[in-house]
């Protein structure tokens, strides 16, 4: 939408006032930017036609003419094998800390070539299409800056939108995650997380492109679970900041063990319940450990975070050159009919 002329409603201002005694609306007002650009009925906007027109040739430039063809590659000058070492300060030693995910989509993407699609609206996550050595990708990360990265309606609605998108222009994706699972709260069962929920596991389970995880932190709960476990075999590594678990430990334990704890403090004191979930803490936390994960085979390899880059880019390469014709000569056979409703 062109922030200087857009504009989109139901009705216009004159029609409103009559129908609802809304008085005095401007057509930005009833249905500007401002308005649509924030609630997700439009995903982007520009300051002027022109802009816009700039926009959509960008989104173009990473789709195939139809959805039995290949995306369009392109020459990069970008290196597949350049290092990063900033990205080991990104996430803090500090667990409750935060961070700014679009960092580390910035510095493992090909230079320049990050186009968000919906920054101002479901700002819980953060959809984008970028490349890799000139291939096109889609890019998810949750964004720990808001609502500590958990997934609330909106958020699941974005990411379930962008994942069809993907799979009917035949396009791979790539998702660095940081999932402390749903939003919880009146606010989130109010909104209806739950439902928007199940339709993000149903967009996850019934779409076909391929996916690779980088896990960057956390791994909590069913939402970190259909992203990891949507496709097999699964495609996955991790940093070594990685956490995994059922719920967080900050009130997890808690419910866990809430009988136990109980029993505890009515025979023994509150200073024993206490000791107690120390005890369990530093046990969780152990186990928590991504050498253990990947001991036992719940991902591929922990790398250094310096290396992400040049293994994505590998990855890409590969579904390029093999997984995304295959997928392209059965769609053609009718096998697979990707659908965006």
């Amino acid at each position: 939408m062109a922030n200087d002329v857009g504009s989109l409603f139901n009705a216009g201002p004159q029609v409103v006032a009559g129908a609802t005694s809304e008085e005095g609306l401007s057509f930005p007002d009833l249905g500007g930017p401002a308005m649509h650009c924030t609630d997700g009925t439009i995903d982007n906007v520009a300051p002027n036609e022109a802009g816009c027109f700039e926009q959509i040739r960008t989104v173009l430039s990473y789709l195939p003419d139809c959805g039995t063809a290949m995306p369009p590659v392109i020459t990069c000058e970008d290196p597949t094998d350049r290092m990063s070492p900033d990205r080991r300060s990104i996430i803090l030693r500090k667990r409750e800390r935060m961070y700014n995910p679009r960092k580390i989509i910035n510095t493992v993407v090909d230079e320049d070539s990050f186009f968000e699609i919906g920054p101002l609206w479901a700002t819980t996550a953060i959809v984008d299409l970028a490349r890799f050595d000139g291939h096109p990708d889609g890019i998810v990360s949750l964004n720990c800056e808001v609502n500590a990265g958990a997934i609330d309606a909106l958020g699941s609605q974005k990411v379930t939108r962008l994942l069809k998108f993907l799979d009917v222009f035949n396009l791979p994706l790539v998702q660095f995650v940081d999932a402390p699972g749903y939003a919880i709260g009146t606010v989130a069962e109010r909104t209806a997380t739950m439902r928007h929920g199940v339709a993000l596991g149903l967009a996850y389970c019934s779409t076909t492109m391929p996916i690779f995880s980088v896990v960057v932190r956390r791994v909590y709960g069913v939402a970190s679970g259909l992203m990891l476990d949507a496709r097999d075999p699964s495609m996955r590594v991790a940093w070594p900041s990685g956490e995994w678990g059922s719920l967080p430990l900050d009130g997890g334990i808690e419910v866990g063990h809430s009988y136990e704890l109980k029993e505890i403090e009515r025979k023994e004191g509150v200073e024993k319940r206490k000791e107690w979930c120390r005890d369990l803490e530093e046990e969780y936390r152990r186990l928590m450990n991504p050498v253990r994960t990947a001991n036992h085979f719940g991902i591929e390899e922990i790398i250094d975070p310096t290396v992400t880059r040049p293994v994505v880019c590998e990855w890409v390469k590969h579904v390029y050159e093999s997984l995304l014709l295959q997928r392209v000569m059965e769609r053609v056979a009718g096998k697979i009919v990707p659908s965006f409703a």
